[in-house]
């Protein structure tokens, strides 16, 4: 029962295509067969091969291991250097931390800020009082 409802999508995708494409060029009569049948092939193809596309192996623009310095963290997509990684990420390639370490195979608890500017921070922060309880 599946199979026949596939099948009618498939029929009904061909259909709508071949249809444009006749009314925006110019086809003889005698090809039209082929072109119905070339249609289906590849909706049949590409219907039938897995849900996910294949995933082609992402390159690095620097090996992971040195992407993380004291001083700074290194762009795995563009090999560039940042204190913070958060906004470039977001700006240049629309992806949150959790995506860009997902896209790259990277642990739950890889850094997005460089450690010694981290540091730094939270050394500001603890200067200022920030985090104790107000009395």
């Amino acid at each position: 029962m599946e199979a026949n409802l596939e099948k009618n999508e498939l029929v009904e995708l061909t259909a709508e295509i071949v249809s444009a494409y006749v009314s925006n060029n110019p086809v003889v009569a005698t090809d039209l067969p082929g072109v119905i049948h070339n249609v289906f092939d590849a909706l049949s193809k590409a219907s039938s091969a897995s849900g996910q596309p294949a995933r082609e192996e992402l390159k690095p623009a620097i090996p992971v291991k040195k992407s993380v310095t004291p001083e700074y963290i290194i762009c795995l997509e563009d090999g560039k250097k940042f204190k913070s990684l958060k906004r470039h990420l977001r700006t240049h390639y629309d992806l949150s931390p959790e995506e860009y370490r997902d896209k790259w195979g990277l642990p739950h608890d890889y850094p997005m800020v460089a450690p010694n500017y981290a540091a730094a921070r939270s050394d500001l922060a603890k200067r200022m009082g920030l985090g104790q309880r107000r009395r």
